[in-house]
Order: C-alpha cells, then sequence, then structure tokens
C-alpha cells in the first residue's frame, strides 16, 4: 500500500498540470494541429471539403445577388482553382486588424461578412472560418479579387504570408479567384482528387440554386480534358427528374410537384414526385447543407405529406370512416427534395447532419399542407395516382404484419428456432462470433468441416433468393431462401430489427468467384441494405475474398487472388527453371475443407472486404440501378463501371 502511494506521488511530481501544461495556439496553428475538427477528417472525405468551403463563399455570393457563374477547374499536379463573377472580396484596410479585408478572411479564423454584418443574409460553408481553414491546410494559396478597376493579388505558404495584398494590373471585370494546393504534410493518404465526388456535389449546388451557373473542368490531362457546365434553370425540380433518370425509375405523373414559400427571413421550397418503385428517397438541405439526418425541415415535410393524402382520400371519399394511411404508406415509392434557407442554421449532432431550428418544422408544414392540397385539387388524375399506391402499400404493410405474427407464432412453437442448415459455433459473445453465409450444399459441406467450431457458424444457401428491390415487405417475410438467415441472425428486419440481438460479430458472404456467386452477393446485400441496413452502417457485413488459383512447384504452392498475383508467383518460381502448375479454382466446391480454411477462413491468412456505407443515397441509386427493372440504365452503368468490377465499393 505504502509503495503504492509513493509510486503515485512520485507519478504526479513528473506530471504537474498547471498553468505550463495551457498551450495558446495562435491563428491557424490551430487548425493545422487538429484539421480533423474543422474538415472532418484528413482523408479523401477531408480533400475534397477543401474545395466545398471555396464553392461554398461563391455560392453565397450568388445567393446574395451579385454572381451568375462559378467555374472550378482542377488544374495539373491537383491544383484547385475557383473562380466566381461575384463582386469581389472587399481590399480596403480593415478597422481593426490594419490589413486588407482579404487577408483578414484568409488568415483570422471567424473573419467574414456571415455575423450579422449585412454581407449575407445566408450562408453555408464553416460560417466564416472556411476561407481561412483552406488557406491553413493548403500548401500555397492564391487569392485574386478583381473590383472593376484593380485586380489584387496576394500569395500565402501554408496560412502565412511574407507580402500584403498588392496591386498587380486594372481590370473592368469583378470577382474572386482562388487556387490552391492541399498540403500534403496534412493529407497524407491522398491529394488526388475524384472527379466523380466533386462532380456530384457540385450538380447539388447548382440543382439547388436554380440559375446558376457551375463550369467545372478536369484539365489534369492536357490531352483529354473534361468539362461539364452544371445550370438547371428548373432548380430542384429538376434534381428529381435527374433522380430518377439517372435510377432508370419510371415516374407516375409527367410533372413534378413543386411548392415553395417565404416566412419573415426563411424560405422553403419542395419538389417532389413518385415512381414505380418501392422504396422512397427524400433529400433534405438547409442553406444548401446536405442534412442526412433529417431535422424540423424534414419533419415538418413528412407530417405535412401525410395529412394532406389523408385528408384528400376522406374529402373524396377513398377513405373509409375510422381508415387512416400511415407515413410509410405514402412514402412508398416518393421522390423528394426538401429545401430551406435561413439567416441562422441551428445544426445538431456531431456531424451536424440535423436542422435543430423549431421555428422551421411549423413553417415547412403550413406550406406543404396549404399548397400540396391545392395541387391535388387541380390535378385530380395525380392525386388520384399517388393515393392508389399509398393504399396499395397499406395493404402490403397490413398483409407483412399478419405474415410477421405468423413468422413469431411460428418460431414460438417450434423447439429451436435457428435454421436446420445451420451448424452453430459453441460460443456465444457476438463480439467474437462470425457467420459464414455460403453459397451451394458442395461449399458449404467443406466451410462446416474446415471451420473452427468455436467461434464461426456456417449457414448454406442452395438457389437463387428473391430480388427483394422488386418486391414489397409482405413478400419478404417466410421467404424460404430469406427466412433461415433473419432467423440465424436474429435481429428480425425492417420496423422490427434489433441490432442487440445479433447473434454474430461478424456476417461474411462467401460465394463463388464467378457471375453467379456475384448475382448471390448482389442479392445478400441488397437485403442487408434494404431491410437490415444497421448491420452494414455498423460494419458488421463483410464479403469473404477466396482465391483464384493455386500456384505450385514441387511441394511449395502459393494462393493467388487475381490474375496479376498469379503471373508474378509464375515468375518467381519459373525463375530457377522447372514445371509450375496453376490450378484455377471455378468454384469453393473444389477445395477442401483445409484449403478452404487457410486460404478464405483462418483469421490469421485470409483477406476479406468489409461492406462500408460512406454515402448512403450513392449506395441507395447503385442498388436501385443494378436490382430495378430497368435494363438500360444497369448497362450504362456497369460499362462506365467495369474497369472497377473487381473492387466496386457499396
Amino acid at each position: 500500500m505504502d509503495n503504492n502511494l509513493e509510486n503515485i506521488s512520485q507519478v504526479d511530481k513528473s506530471n504537474n498540470y498547471d498553468e505550463n501544461q495551457i498551450q495558446v495556439l495562435e491563428g491557424l496553428e490551430a487548425v493545422r494541429k487538429r484539421p480533423g475538427m474543422y474538415i472532418g477528417s484528413t482523408g479523401s472525405r477531408g480533400l475534397h471539403h477543401l474545395v466545398y468551403e471555396i464553392v461554398d463563399n461563391a455560392i453565397d455570393e450568388a445567393l446574395a445577388g451579385y454572381c451568375t457563374q462559378i467555374d472550378v477547374d482542377i488544374l495539373e499536379g491537383d491544383i484547385i482553382r475557383v473562380t466566381d463573377n461575384g463582386r469581389g472580396i472587399p481590399t480596403g484596410i480593415h478597422p481593426k486588424e490594419g490589413i486588407s479585408a482579404a487577408t483578414v478572411v484568409y488568415t483570422i479564423l471567424h473573419a467574414g461578412g456571415k455575423f450579422g454584418g449585412g454581407g449575407y443574409k445566408v450562408a453555408g460553408g464553416l460560417h466564416g472560418v472556411g476561407a481561412s481553414v483552406v488557406n491553413a491546410l493548403s500548401e500555397y494559396l492564391e487569392l485574386t479579387v478583381y473590383d472593376g478597376k484593380n485586380i489584387h493579388f496576394q500569395h500565402f505558404d501554408r496560412g502565412h504570408y511574407t507580402e500584403p495584398l498588392k496591386i498587380i494590373g486594372e481590370t473592368d471585370k469583378t470577382g474572386t479567384s482562388v487556387l490552391f494546393k492541399a498540403d500534403p504534410e496534412i493529407f497524407q493518404e491522398t491529394t488526388v482528387y475524384e472527379y466523380d465526388i466533386l462532380e456530384k456535389r457540385l450538380r447539388e449546388q447548382a440543382f439547388l440554386n436554380g440559375g446558376i451557373k457551375i463550369v467545372f473542368s478536369d484539365k489534369r490531362d492536357p490531352e483529354n480534358i473534361k468539362s461539364e457546365t452544371l445550370h438547371y434553370e428548373g432548380g430542384i425540380r429538376q434534381f428529381v427528374e435527374h433522380i430518377h433518370k439517372t435510377r432508370g425509375v419510371e415516374a407516375l405523373s409527367e410533372e413534378v410537384i413543386y411548392v415553395s414559400g417565404k416566412q419573415d427571413d426563411m424560405f422553403a421550397e419542395v419538389a417532389l414526385q413518385y415512381n414505380d418503385t418501392y422504396n422512397d428517397l427524400i433529400l433534405s438541405f438547409a442553406n444548401n447543407i446536405h442534412t442526412p439526418d433529417g431535422g424540423s425541415h424534414e419533419t415538418g415535410f413528412r407530417v405535412a405529406l401525410t395529412r394532406v393524402i389523408n385528408e384528400y382520400g376522406k374529402k373524396f371519399g377513398y377513405l373509409k370512416d375510422g381508415d387512416k394511411l400511415l407515413a410509410e404508406d405514402v412514402r412508398e415509392g416518393l421522390t423528394a427534395i426538401v429545401s430551406v434557407k435561413l439567416t441562422n442554421c441551428e445544426f445538431e449532432g456531431q456531424t451536424k447532419g440535423r436542422l435543430g431550428n423549431p421555428e422551421v418544422r411549423p413553417f415547412v408544414d403550413k406550406i406543404v399542407t396549404e399548397k400540396l392540397m391545392n395541387y391535388f385539387e387541380e390535378n385530380p388524375p395525380v392525386a388520384k395516382a399517388i393515393f392508389d399506391k399509398s393504399v396499395q402499400a397499406q395493404k402490403a404493410r397490413e398483409a407483412a404484419k399478419k405474415a410477421r405474427e405468423l413468422t413469431r407464432r411460428k418460431s414460438a412453437l417450434e423447439s429451436s428456432s435457428l435454421p436446420g442448415k445451420l451448424a452453430d459455433c459453441s460460443e456465444r459473445d457476438a463480439s467474437v462470433t462470425e457467420i459464414y453465409i455460403v453459397e451451394g450444399d458442395s461449399a458449404g459441406g467443406s466451410a462446416k468441416e474446415g471451420r473452427d467450431r468455436k467461434f464461426q457458424a456456417i449457414l448454406p444457401l442452395w438457389g437463387k433468393m428473391l430480388n427483394v428491390e422488386k418486391a414489397r415487405i409482405d413478400r419478404v417475410y417466410g421467404n424460404d431462401k430469406l427466412s433461415p438467415v433473419v432467423t440465424a441472425l436474429g435481429t428480425s428486419i425492417g420496423e422490427d430489427f434489433d441490432l442487440s440481438k445479433l447473434r454474430y460479430g461478424k456476417v461474411i458472404i462467401m460465394a463463388d468467384a464467378d457471375v453467379d456467386g456475384s448475382h448471390i452477393r448482389t442479392l445478400l446485400l441488397t437485403f442487408f441494405f434494404r431491410f437490415m441496413r444497421p448491420l452494414i452502417e455498423h460494419g458488421h457485413v463483410y464479403l469473404a475474398q477466396p482465391p483464384l488459383f493455386k500456384v505450385q512447384k514441387g511441394k511449395s504452392f502459393k494462393y493467388a487472388y487475381t490474375d496479376a498475383q498469379r503471373d508474378r508467383y509464375i515468375a518467381e518460381y519459373s525463375a530457377n527453371g522447372g514445371k509450375v502448375n496453376v490450378q484455377r479454382y471455378k468454384g469453393l466446391g473444389e477445395m477442401d475443407p483445409m484449403q478452404l480454411w487457410e486460404t478464405t477462413m483462418d483469421p490469421e491468412t485470409r483477406t476479406m472486404i468489409r461492406v462500408t456505407m460512406e454515402d448512403a443515397v450513392k449506395a441507395d441509386e447503385i442498388f436501385t440501378i443494378l436490382m430495378g427493372d430497368k435494363v438500360q440504365p444497369r448497362k450504362e452503368f456497369i460499362e462506365k463501371n467495369a474497369e472497377y468490377a473487381k473492387e466496386l465499393d457499396v
């Protein structure tokens, strides 16, 4: 006891926590010290966020009514240049700081025209830290301002400058141009921009701010310059049309329904259209910032939509007294964009993905309730088609409820609720257990013999399972191919899903490396995504990676997972002469239990892909394209992504 106290005392003396341990980070040092606090990460997402921040400043200028075009260029060396034709950042001497106002914006945190000074009524971005954060995290940044008379220029290195803003020429145009190169000291993972990621965000901004022209160009390869003009006078109406077109779904009506309204400093607009699928997609935005977790604006829309469709049914005698459509009924097949613009957005949550302003909910509710009912009364065929689809969804929901209750009763009556083909493990701690969902009885047999029975369970599947993308939930309950999976995992599905009841920490899909195997994987992933999504969101789903080849010379052999790896092993073995044998595995069933363990199931040697869902909207789009009814969008997607086929990340 005394020795312990003495040791603790010695530790305390050598680790004093007093005024000497309190650090004060000056200027932009704080940003470089903790970049993740400002841009989320120093990986690919944070890298692209730099571009968004500078573009958001130009968008804010457009929202203020002073900018009509924004040019975004990726130059050689992955240098970004963003140019707008707005008013240009003020260049006069700041009364408090004693330097140019433009320099203040790019070197001092929380400096800008978005804090009630009258510069901007509506603004997105990081509210006054965006420009300075980008500057701090850039190897260098060059600012050029056109004020209608002079061209002003300033160069920064990692947020610092040696010369003040200076005049380098004359001009009759106005605007701001920002050129920067992300600092590899900060972005050690990558400094290479992905065209598709930036294009998606910029297109989104063009939709949300109808009339703005964004010209996006990739000039990294002078012989293959890609350029797109993103300009949508129809705004979010065209956003809905674009979503339906890219997903290859059929709209129920020709026209996108659009409502909007204004109250005090709040503006809201909603565009919606129903389609022939069973899934809904509602995208909400506040000051052009995507709110994936919804919030007061999205809640106001959802509540109003349910109320209006119910009132319409009662008013025209389509609903009997006492009958009521639920929110999930009226959302089936819905695509909607909800966009609000406010003077002050209050975001909630660690990721700031939810709008918190309480006054927005009744505001959006009122607009949608009044104007959508007017639209329905003026367009009876459209209203009736939407109502009929909602009623069909209600019937399917009620059928699913009966099927669910039947499944529960059946499970309760059975002596063991686990599937007969499941070879369970002895361990019950879900943090260390894993289940292999295996294609075919043959591979299932090898997997059962080769596994570690303590923590590995095996569930063989046979035949093609239901494509849930083309089926309502009532067809999912009791399906003979899907129910063994649901029962084995223990979580149930849909609204009954409970992650705490998951029986295995890792859910591993193990299928052959051929077309049929790929189809099985995609069908299972579609099922997990639509009805057990938290499995993917919390990182429980994996894809096993069985080898394609066994390269052998004498008693020495290696497993190859790609053609390139096979060729490398062949070259290694051939270096000293002699015959090299290459065995191509056509299926998992060709491997004996020991081979399957060594290559695909042994935690010490196996390779697996964890299925992630970083962008749920993109994942939703991919599943709709790949597993939906329309052939052409699927064909176009496959042709475009053929080179990435082996590493497609959904």
